[in-house]
Parts: C-alpha cells; sequence; structure tokens
C-alpha cells in the first residue's frame, strides 16, 4: 500500500536528519536586511534550527479549513457581541469618540455602534497548531504573531541536502514573493482606512524595542518598508505624542503604527498617547484591541469548541464539524468546578485567558497544588491537551526528538506562510540546543 503524504512526512521527521539551513546565505540575507549583527548578539544559533520539517499536504489543507471556519464565525454580529461581553469596561472603547471610555467596544446597549469598528483586519494573525493522532489540532490564535519575515528569509536559506528536501523546496514561493504578500498587506489595511490618502511614515512599537528578542525582525521590516517607499521608525510606545489630532514620534507624523505590543487593549500609562490616537481614530493600528478581543482572548475556544455555543450562534453543520474536530475542548476555570479539574488535571493544559507566548501556562500533569490553587484565582481556560508531534535531529552525534509547534501566518483567512518552532520542555521557546524556527516543508503521496 502507497504511504499517505502525512505518513511519509512523519517518517521524514523521524529519519531524514541532514542539516538543510545555509547558515552563511541567512547570515548575508540578514546582513542585507540590515540585521545581521543585532542577530548575532541576540544568539542566532538559538533563534534557527539547522533542520527542516516536513508536514503533509493534507494537514496544511486542514489547517485552512480551521481557520477559515474560524474566521467565518468571527465574522457573525453574534460571535462578536459575546466575545466582547468579555472585554473590560474602557479597555477596548469606540475609538471614534473618546467620551466612550466606560463603554465596550461595539457593546449593544451601552452605546458602541457597529460603524465605530475599524475597518482594517490586522496584520500577521498566527494560528498555531499541533498535529496529533487526530490531526492537527488548533491550541491558540495569537493577533500580533512574531517571526513572520525572519521566517520567509529562513525558508530561502535552505540547501538541498537530500532527495526529500530538494524535491520540497522546488515547490516554495521565494522569500520575494512573501515579502510583496507583507507590504501588500500592510497597505491593504491602510487603504481599509484611508482609501486612496498616501501612506508615507509607519512606526513599529514594541515596548523597549531594543530589548526584545525578536528586534532583528523590526529592522528587517524598517528597511523593507523602507525600500517600498514608506518611512519607518521603531519606537517605544512612550515615545509616541497625541497633539493636533495626530500622532507623532520626534516631530515626524505617523500613519500606520504596526503594533507589536503585547499590551492588548492598549491600558498602560506607556500606551496613552497610542490608546488616545486609536480612539480618535488619529492613526490605523494594526493589530488592534478589537482584534484581540474577537480573535485572540483565550476565552473565544471555549465557544468554538463547543457544539451548543456554535449552534446557539449559528454556526453551520459543515463549519461545527470542522472546529470541533480541530479545536480541542476548552472551558473556563472556575472555583466550583476544581474537584473535577483537579482530578482530570493530566489530560489538561491551563492558560490564562489575556496571557501569551506560554507565560503561566501549565501542564496540567506538572502542576503543583499551589499553582493550581493560583490558577482557580486567575483567569484561566482548561484545554484538553494535544500533545505535539515530534522532529529528530543531531546533537552532539546523538538523535534527539524535538516537539513541533506550527504557526499559519494568515491574513483575512489566507494562509501566508506555515514556520515551525523546534522546542524541548513544556512550552515553546527559543533555548533549545538544535531548535528554534525551522521552515515547514509540505509533503505529498
Amino acid at each position: 500500500m502507497n504511504e499517505t503524504g502525512n505518513a511519509i512526512a512523519e517518517r521524514l521527521n523521524r529519519d531524514c536528519r541532514c542539516a538543510s539551513l545555509d547558515r552563511a546565505a541567512l547570515r548575508r540575507a540578514l546582513a542585507d536586511g540590515g540585521a545581521g549583527d543585532v542577530l548575532d548578539d541576540a544568539g542566532g544559533s538559538a533563534l534557527f534550527s539547522d533542520v527542516a520539517v516536513f508536514v503533509g499536504a493534507d494537514h496544511l489543507r486542514r489547517m485552512a479549513e480551521i481557520i477559515a471556519a474560524i474566521e467565518s464565525v468571527a465574522a457573525l454580529p453574534a460571535w462578536r457581541e459575546r466575545v466582547l461581553a468579555w472585554t473590560p469596561h474602557g479597555s477596548i472603547s469606540s475609538r471614534r469618540s473618546l467620551r466612550a471610555t466606560v463603554t465596550p467596544f461595539l457593546g449593544k446597549g451601552a452605546g458602541g455602534k457597529a460603524e465605530n469598528a475599524p475597518k482594517c483586519h490586522g496584520v500577521f494573525f498566527g494560528y498555531d497548531f499541533h498535529l496529533s493522532v487526530a490531526g492537527p489540532q488548533l491550541i491558540e490564535i495569537n493577533t500580533n504573531a512574531g517571526g513572520g519575515l525572519l521566517n520567509a528569509m529562513l525558508a530561502q536559506a535552505q540547501r538541498p541536502c537530500c532527495e526529500p528536501v530538494a524535491a520540497a523546496l522546488a515547490t516554495m514561493r521565494p522569500s520575494s514573493a512573501v515579502e510583496q504578500d507583507y507590504i501588500d498587506m500592510f497597505r491593504a489595511e491602510w487603504r481599509a482606512e484611508r482609501n486612496d490618502a498616501p501612506l508615507t511614515r509607519i512606526a513599529i512599537v514594541d515596548e523597549r524595542p531594543g530589548e526584545q528578542f525578536l528586534y532583528p525582525e523590526f529592522l528587517l521590516f524598517a528597511k523593507l518598508f523602507e525600500r517600498r517607499g514608506i518611512a519607518a521608525t521603531i519606537c517605544d510606545p512612550a515615545e509616541l505624542v497625541f497633539r493636533d489630532g495626530a500622532l507623532w514620534r520626534d516631530g515626524a507624523r505617523i500613519d500606520l503604527v504596526y503594533n507589536r505590543l503585547t499590551d492588548f487593549a492598549l491600558e498602560t500609562p506607556a500606551s496613552a498617547a497610542l490608546r488616545e490616537a486609536w480612539f480618535a481614530g488619529a492613526a490605523v493600528v494594526t493589530p488592534h484591541p478589537h482584534a484581540h478581543a474577537v480573535f485572540a482572548d483565550k476565552r473565544n475556544l471555549t465557544l468554538l469548541s463547543d457544539e451548543d455555543a456554535l449552534i446557539a450562534l449559528g454556526v453551520d453543520a459543515d463549519r461545527r464539524a470542522v472546529l470541533l474536530a480541530g479545536i480541542p475542548r476548552t472551558r473556563q476555570v472556575r472555583r466550583e468546578d476544581a474537584e473535577a479539574l483537579w482530578a482530570g488535571r493530566k489530560q489538561l493544559f491551563f492558560k490564562p485567558a489575556a496571557g501569551f507566548g506560554s507565560k503561566a501556562a501549565y501542564r496540567g500533569d506538572r502542576m503543583t497544588k499551589r499553582v493550581f490553587e493560583e490558577v482557580l484565582d486567575g483567569d484561566y481556560v482548561a484545554q484538553t491537551l494535544a500533545l505535539p508531534s515530534a522532529r529528530c535531529v543531531d546533537i552532539d552525534d546523538a538523535p534527539v526528538e524535538l516537539k513541533v509547534d506550527l504557526r499559519n501566518y494568515v491574513y483575512r483567512s489566507r494562509v501566508q506562510l506555515v514556520s515551525a518552532r523546534l522546542y524541548r520542555g513544556q512550552t515553546t521557546n527559543f533555548r533549545t540546543p538544535g531548535g528554534g524556527f525551522a521552515p515547514v516543508l509540505a509533503v505529498r503521496a
């Protein structure tokens, strides 16, 4: 019997351990993009793995189906009414009216109006999956997923170290095409809000950007924007000033903010000017607080994995089947359910509703009673454990299995790029020898 593409990919991930990354070529590409030296200072050896990850074409198609189903549900008015009810008052207020700061964004009956919703969608949604025995399982959704540009460059720095790698590399889109997708995405965000007005300056904003692990990517984006005729600046939100109906940094007016903050609702004092400009519609902010609330709040997974909730929202049977098969059952953690949660903890993964980057997330089988009590007092969800697949690599001439997370970079339901992260431990990290970002190579039967 002929192997399926999924089976071939699983075998290659186990047996094909040759190093496909041409680090010299990657270093040249990063240097040309303006990030080479900084990348070395940031520990480039832990950022990129030497191997690629093989994924069956059927699994890739299935992930795209799950993503499309989620985005179709998120477009439903009933969905938005339900999930925006979870947002704290004032955190996602109508950006068209400063007097609405006590109103949940789009909250019916509280003064919010649908026309106040941002027209732009949000750049770089990241849909993260594990490949389990049940197929792709969505672990979480991010609305400011990092690594998109780094992974586009990484994919083009691969060498055909063996026949399977050579065959898969021949089908990959060049990094220039992916970069064009990204530029088109930012321009589409701008046009959605400003029509034909010229886009002249973008601010890439994060807290203490020079200290961020992915700061090299900020430099790459700044140079990419500038090559396409758009001035770019990288800054902390506290460096922004809102005055005269506009957002400024060092005397230069900002048209669009590429938001890399994990202050998702723009609540901290450092984000005050950005928040005010967002409310006033003075700058296009992408991704924005509304996108995080509608897509990335972990509590949303409790609805997407609950058939009764999906029926109540008006989701059709076909989409329900896709979602229920592709999203592990997730429920909110409540103290009244403590006994059952503790008894079943070994099959659960606990995540903070507004968390990011695996911070304060715990596998139940490794949780102490003390941590469990903290989880009960926090705002958490419990997700049925979906174990990741594995990629075998050679470390010091010995085979080692690393865990695999798959990230789909998505804009308006379209998958732009799929990448992998290899790691050891409870959650993803960039500290594992042999781990880091890895390109995904599609395998067909």
